[in-house]
């Protein structure tokens, strides 16, 4: 598990959907009976209970306290739900860009006074039953919250949590491997073909390489720059790489002295757990400190009082058309987020304006061609103190930019004069019913992620949890009439707006990469002035890079006695069976899980499709988006995206592949089906649903236009979601050549995809289209049927069991009886085996994976080879690919149903070493001693996923969609927890070491030197190079008449 401090932005919000529930009614007063909580005003422990608000709705008690010797803010929300949480949080207002926060954030896990471990964050991970971990750093404060349903794995994680927050060591070589330093390249390498290079000195740092690939995403490239000119008084708090490198350890020490401190801090405990217990631990923590006076300044943004238009410079995009590089937005300032009422208002009026393919902002600008897709910072935002409304859109042309302006205004102004149909705000409050009915099993951190920001920014937590009070209050000024639409007068129809325009570079990656140099060597001069001569100089940083090996290299076997652990034993060896029952409607078999569901039917089904073509296979993506895309002869996409908002909870069609537990070569392919729905509506969900895949109309004079733009909007996407996930990219591509499900994969959701997508993306006007929808109407030929290849999963209550079945038959009994598969005479597409496949692309680090077939989910082997993931990753890969490395993640996985194991790295500045590290990492298992505790700890990580809560509508969809039954997963169960060393040292070697031949590599990054031909790489290129070309021959004349 990555420790991100997962780069919160200020995602855009289309509106405010209320928290979905978990807890079942049936306990409800036990964890929140007032009676058993003290009394407004009444010390406790060293906090005084503040208020105390019921939520019936939510089925939940919160009572918000202060701690009195420091002040600290403390909300407990009482709710029967095992699943617990805590969470600390602080006010980290960035005084620069140099990322105080994120480094802060990475170096308090590194070691406290109570653990004086290094790094017990991710010694805790495998030492934890936790169902979640982590460490958050947003735009103006910083969060560490973890989930766990065992009470003493919650005590053990909540003593090193604040210890580390509170008295974290902060050591200098914490900093220099988290933060940014200067050292050799490769400092051991002693010989070879690398060696000449080993000894070049580099920018080296754990977050400075994470931030590096941020800045390679052009969306987080668009969306930190707008927040540059809009909250100016707001630094980036991930850190910029020109600015990390000038932030010292001894500003990172005063930074946390300043804002790590009880009277700066936030404390939210979620759950059943008793809160007198919460507050003796807590107050024995926080009482060594006295109160102090702090940064609470909630940052504004800037003062718009007439049109302002600002223009940055940014990377190209080479799967976008060399014409539309341009990125634009509109921003308006709103209202104070904690009127909550209007701000959940200010949500619903976002939500009418933007959301779905019949929202006046979609069909005025993007279904116009003015451009491809929505831009990153798209949306209402209630994060700050003031309400942010924006709208943009990427791949727009240079000469469109003025008009993405225009049409914005035009369309809020039609909006104004025609008003918003009753149906449509409807449809949201019918969604918003849905998601308080609807159980999850993650609960408490959804309520904790949503109610830190605005907590933090002078939002009332007890306002904001107060859902019904706020949507009554929503109602009743909407009853009066002209009500959203007096918001749009009183925010929108005015000039006092931001224009925020990025404009391509083609010299942007190049300059990027001399400046980086140039702050190298002005870095190494620097350093040079306090030595004799410039090789002292070098010697010195060698013999500090080494010096912080050595560091590293002792941590690998440090005495962890400090740190608390749960055990094995508190593992239950049988897992409590869910119970399914089975019956047929004719030839298709029906999987029921009846338990209490508030009222709600969730429906998933699957059409088994045999013998697919590939060149059908692959255009299911597309096929997916465009039935809820094009509408159908009777009904527009708008009238049906009505229909689904007020009729169920949504309804979805993708693809679905899975191996057999038994067969590597066995698998099974097909279309899925899903939605949910208030019982009262199931039947309408099942018209829904049968209309979009039936009776969409891809003859229609709009088909060919709207499935283009379906496809621009894929591949204005495309580079960007590659820099966030570039390892699954890597890892879906290493496999594809391994197993049969692997090849599918890569077809459906791989770089294949991404090229096949944006080629036809590329296509232009005259060239048309009419192959691709010959295969997308085939499709739609065979998508489903009622026959012995569909298959259902129903969860629903036991009261709505028989109508349940009823409207399952009408539906059934409306879809036709028979299809006929396609076949082809085209070869299959093969992908390689035991290769090194090298992906070109313009980022500034490098994504890697290394994969091996293994066995199916049946064989003993299957238990021993997942332990020896978790081994793997917390005792070897993470040490040598992150902390020594400084790549952001890496670690190792074994698809226990896919029969594959596998490593990867990511944000990774030197894939090179990385590819060494995997190479040797099977003997490295086989070989090494394993102890009792490196077992325990590896069974642990195991089973945080074995026995994570899942949520209701999920129960059973092990079975239903992989085949994996509770007597199969019993067995693993028992395998996994009798796992010897020995076991572990067999399948490495069996698999790691014997089976290498058989593996296959894939890296995504900047080609270099070593990548050729020579040293067994395959370079494939997704049709970026002769576009990056071709972009660069283009731009320069487009540049220079810029003013």
């Amino acid at each position: 598990m990555l420790r991100s401090a997962q780069w919160q932005l200020r995602r855009p919000r289309n509106f405010i959907p209320l928290l979905s529930s978990q807890a079942y009614r049936r306990g409800y007063a036990v964890a929140t009976e007032l009676s058993s909580f003290p009394k407004v005003g009444e010390q406790l422990h060293g906090f005084t209970l503040k208020r105390v608000k019921e939520v019936p709705e939510l089925e939940l008690t919160a009572l918000q306290l202060q701690h009195d010797k420091t002040g600290a803010d403390y909300l407990h929300i009482a709710r029967d739900d095992s699943n617990n949480v805590f969470s600390i949080g602080f006010k980290t207002n960035p005084p620069d860009d140099t990322g105080v926060p994120h480094i802060l954030e990475h170096t308090t896990l590194c070691g406290s006074e109570k653990y004086p471990v290094r790094d017990p964050f991710f010694k805790m991970l495998p030492r934890s039953l936790s169902n979640f971990m982590n460490a958050f750093t947003s735009a103006d404060h910083t969060t560490y919250p973890f989930a766990t349903t065992n009470a003493q794995d919650f005590r053990n994680l909540m003593s090193v949590y604040l210890d580390a927050t509170l008295h974290p060591l902060l050591n200098e070589s914490d900093f220099t491997q988290e933060g940014w330093r200067i050292g050799p390249e490769n400092p051991l390498a002693a010989h070879g073909a690398e060696a000449e290079n080993a000894g070049r000195l580099v920018f080296k740092g754990v977050v400075y390489n994470e931030m590096k690939g941020q800045m390679s995403d052009a969306s987080y490239l668009f969306y930190i720059r707008f927040q540059d000119h809009l909250f100016p008084a707001i630094n980036n708090s991930g850190g910029d790489p020109q600015k990390i490198t000038d932030l010292t350890w001894e500003q990172l020490r005063k930074f946390h002295g300043d804002h790590y401190h009880p009277s700066n801090a936030k404390l939210l405990t979620y759950g059943d757990m008793p809160l007198v217990e919460h507050l003796k631990e807590i107050d024995a923590r926080l009482s060594c400190f006295d109160r102090i006076s702090v940064d609470h300044d909630i940052k504004m943004p800037i003062t718009l009082d007439g049109p302002k238009e600002v223009t940055d410079l940014g990377p190209l995009d080479p799967l976008v058309p060399p014409d539309r590089q341009y990125k634009t937005s509109v921003t308006w300032l709103m209202g104070d987020t904690s009127d909550v009422v209007e701000n959940f208002s200010l949500g619903i009026l976002s939500n009418l304006l933007l959301d779905g393919y019949g929202s006046p902002l979609y069909r005025n600008l993007i279904e116009s061609g003015l451009g491809a897709d929505f831009s990153p910072n798209t949306g209402y935002d209630s994060a700050g103190k003031v309400g942010v409304f924006s709208v943009g859109l990427n791949a727009v042309t240079k000469e469109d930019v003025p008009k993405v302006r225009e049409a914005i205004v035009k369309t809020l102004l039609e909006a104004r004069e025609s008003g918003f149909d009753k149906i449509k705000v409807s449809g949201i409050l019918h969604q918003l019913e849905l998601s308080l009915k609807h159980k999850t099993a993650n609960f408490g951190m959804s309520i904790m992620q949503r109610l830190k920001p605005g907590w933090f920014n002078g939002v009332d937590p007890m306002d904001a949890l107060a859902w019904q009070d706020t949507v009554n209050a929503f109602q009743s000024r909407y009853a009066k009439g002209d009500y959203l639409e007096s918001l749009l007068d009183k925010y929108l129809l005015n000039d006092r707006t931001l224009t925020f325009t990025m404009q391509p570079s083609e010299t942007y990656s190049q300059e990027l990469a001399d400046e980086e140099n140039k702050r190298l060597a002005e870095k190494i001069l620097q350093a040079t002035r306090h030595f004799p001569s410039e090789n002292e100089a070098q010697a010195y940083l060698e013999k500090r890079e080494l010096e912080l090996l050595e560091v590293q290299e002792k941590a690998r076997n440090q005495d962890l006695s400090c740190l608390p652990t749960v055990h094995v034993r508190d593992i239950p060896r049988e897992k409590e069976r869910k119970p399914l029952r089975h019956s047929n409607i004719g030839d298709v078999n029906v999987q029921w899980r009846e338990a209490h569901t508030n009222g709600l039917t969730y429906f998933r089904a699957v059409h088994n499709l045999h013998n697919l073509p590939d060149e059908l296979r692959e255009m299911i993506p597309l096929f997916t988006s465009a039935i809820q895309r094009l509408g159908t002869r009777t009904k527009t996409m708008e009238q049906l995206e009505e229909l689904i908002k007020l009729k169920t909870g949504g309804i979805s069609v993708g693809y679905h592949s899975s191996p057999s537990p038994h067969s590597l070569s066995a698998f099974r392919e097909g279309l899925s089906f899903s939605g949910f729905a208030l019982d009262r509506n199931v039947p309408d969900m099942y018209e829904l649903l049968r209309t979009i895949i039936t009776e969409t109309d891809f003859d229609g004079p709009e088909a060919e236009k709207k499935i283009r733009e379906l496809l621009q909007s894929s591949a204005s996407g495309a580079i960007n979601s590659i820099a966030e996930s570039g390892h699954v990219f890597a890892r879906t591509f290493a496999e594809a050549g391994l197993t049969p499900v692997g090849r599918l994969s890569e077809q459906t959701s791989g770089l294949t995809q991404v090229k096949l997508m944006t080629g036809l993306a590329s296509r232009t006007p005259s060239e048309s289209l009419a192959d691709v929808i010959q295969k997308l109407k085939a499709i739609q030929s065979f998508a489903i049927a009622n026959s012995k290849n569909l298959r259902v999963a129903l969860n629903c209550g036991h009261e709505s069991s028989t109508s349940n079945q009823e409207a399952l038959s009408r539906f059934l009994g409306s879809l036709p009886t028979s299809t006929t598969n396609p076949s082809s005479t085209s070869p299959e597409t093969k992908y390689p085996r035991n290769s090194k496949s090298f992906f070109p692309l313009p980022y500034q680090v490098y994504y890697s994976a290394k994969a091996v077939p293994t066995v199916p989910y049946v064989d003993a082997s299957g238990a021993p080879l997942e332990i020896l993931a978790q081994l793997l990753t917390h005792k070897h890969l993470h040490h040598e690919i992150r902390e020594k490395g400084g790549a952001y993640g890496g670690g190792a996985y074994s698809r226990s149903l896919g029969g594959l194991f596998g490593m990867y790295s990511y944000r990774d500045p030197n894939p090179q070493n990385t590819m060494k590290i995997m190479s040797k990492a099977g003997q490295w298992a086989r070989d090494r001693i394993w102890t009792a505790q490196d077992l325990e700890e590896a069974k642990l990580s195991v089973f945080q996923g074995y026995d994570a809560p899942q949520s209701l509508n999920q129960e059973g969809m092990r079975l239903f969609l992989s085949g994996i039954t509770d007597d199969m997963l019993q067995t693993r169960r028992e395998r996994l927890l009798d796992v010897t060393a020995e076991d572990v040292q067999r399948v490495a070697d069996r698999h790691l070491v014997q089976r290498a031949a058989e593996s296959s590599v894939a890296i995504l990054g900047e080609k270099k030197d070593w990548v050729d031909v020579k040293n067994g790489w395959d370079v494939r290129d997704l049709g970026m190079t002769e576009k990056m070309e071709g972009l660069a021959q283009q731009l320069p004349e487009e540049m220079a008449a810029q003013p």
